[in-house]
């Protein structure tokens, strides 16, 4: 059985296990922005407090980064990440009593947010500790794919079933994987002498706080991200209403916000073999970082600075699936970045990362809904600053990126 742990198996099972639960918490995630079309109609909320609700999640994703990866270096990843799918599990299956009273519905959105704040900086961590260098763009895309799968599955179903069913069965979902989990995954194996060169050195050093603020390469990936995620949360949030407000689409066609998910998860696979390819050939690691995050963040800018322009439903879902598909280049990118630079600590720097990433979270929802009101119902003026953002983050990544060991 050891042996079985020290082998690749046991990597396989990581990765795995890691994979679904973000499949899950994609799929939790997305649920929201889906459902909002109907029980906004049903409740007569306005623009405003949809905005306000779809903005609650980031409220609590922003407050449990770091605690996050402070917890797993303390109580280990199994506890942890059990606990986050737990609670946002039981978020989203309680979300149909809440509905009905503002104030609940706005307190699950941020439990959830909570619970999902968790679970990425444990992947992570775990993902440094365990998975070469030569193996992380694959495990992080296989991540990453995992995770638009599970928004694919989300948008496709969500439209056909009635709402409350919807966040019931997905928290189910979550649920069963706790279950899986436990029995599943244990304490991590002793590596063998080989595995060991391979790995970062993970002794215990004393990192000060300033530390983390203190270098441009780590300043760099919090601002690539910050500007993927501004597009994203702006694509996760508003595309199903601004589909429906802007372009006519109803309830069938609003299926069609599947395709984004779908093309995101096979780039996202297939992105993670070209940089781990290209690295195995010799190119600099720093080089397909870059690479990646230049296709990862200048893509999507260019389709959403354009994507007003578009008039006809197919096309535009056709545009933001080239957007999706060219942004799952950042998981081989400034995703992958935080164990070259950080291997000692990726869990921490990935929670500030996302930390800072998710006030685009928190502001997406009010200021669009802000904007669009102020220009009386036109959208050009939020994805023309979602490209803005992006062309200025690729840049300073361009400049400031660095593949060496900082902390």
């Amino acid at each position: 059985m050891k042996c079985q742990w020290r082998s690749f198996g046991y990597k396989s099972k990581v990765v795995v296990l890691c994979s679904i639960a973000n499949f899950i918490n994609a799929a939790d995630r997305v649920l929201m922005p889906l459902a909002i079309v109907p029980m906004a109609s049903e409740y007569k909320w306005n623009l405003y407090w949809q905005g306000w609700i779809l903005s609650g999640f980031a409220f609590g994703y922003f407050t449990s980064q770091i605690i996050g990866a402070i917890a797993v270096n303390s109580y280990g990843g199994r506890r942890v990440l059990c606990f986050a799918v737990l609670l946002w599990s039981l978020s989203t299956a309680a979300t149909p009593l809440a509905a009905p009273y503002l104030p609940a519905l706005i307190t699950a959105r941020v439990i959830l947010g909570l619970g999902e704040g968790l679970g990425l900086p444990t992947i992570f961590q775990l993902f440094a500790q365990h998975i070469p260098a030569e193996e992380r763009s694959r495990a992080f895309g296989y991540m990453v794919a995992a995770g638009s799968v599970g928004q694919t599955v989300a948008s496709l179903f969500v439209p056909h079933l009635d709402w409350r069913v919807s966040f019931e069965l997905f928290g189910f979902v979550g649920l069963v994987w706790v279950v899986c989990w436990l029995l599943t995954y244990h304490d991590p194996p002793i590596l063998s002498d080989e595995e060991g060169q391979q790995l970062i050195e993970k002794e215990a050093t004393c990192v000060s706080w300033v530390e983390w603020i203190s270098h441009w390469s780590l300043w760099s990936i919090y601002i690539a991200h910050f500007a993927m995620n501004w597009s994203n949360y702006i694509i996760m949030q508003w595309l199903p209403t601004y589909l429906s407000r802007t372009l006519g689409a109803n309830k069938e066609s609003m299926s069609l916000t599947a395709v984004p998910y779908i093309i995101n998860s096979l780039c996202g696979v297939a992105w993670g073999h070209i940089a781990d390819q290209l690295i195995s050939v010799g190119w600099p690691v720093l080089r397909v970082r870059r690479l990646m995050t230049f296709f990862g963040l200048m893509g999507p800018g260019i389709c959403l600075a354009l994507f007003p322009e578009v008039s006809n439903l197919v096309v535009a879902v056709l545009v933001i699936s080239m957007a999706m598909g060219l942004c799952a280049a950042n998981s081989s990118g400034h995703l992958s970045n935080h164990a070259d630079v950080a291997p000692n600590h990726a869990g921490i720097t990935f929670a500030i990362s996302n930390t800072i990433a998710t006030i685009p979270g928190i502001l997406c929802g009010p200021l669009t809904a802000e904007l669009v009101v102020a220009s009386h119902g036109r959208w050009f003026p939020v994805f023309f600053l979602a490209g803005t953002i992006n062309f200025t983050a690729s840049m300073i990544y361009h400049t400031q990126s660095s593949a060496k060991p900082v902390l």
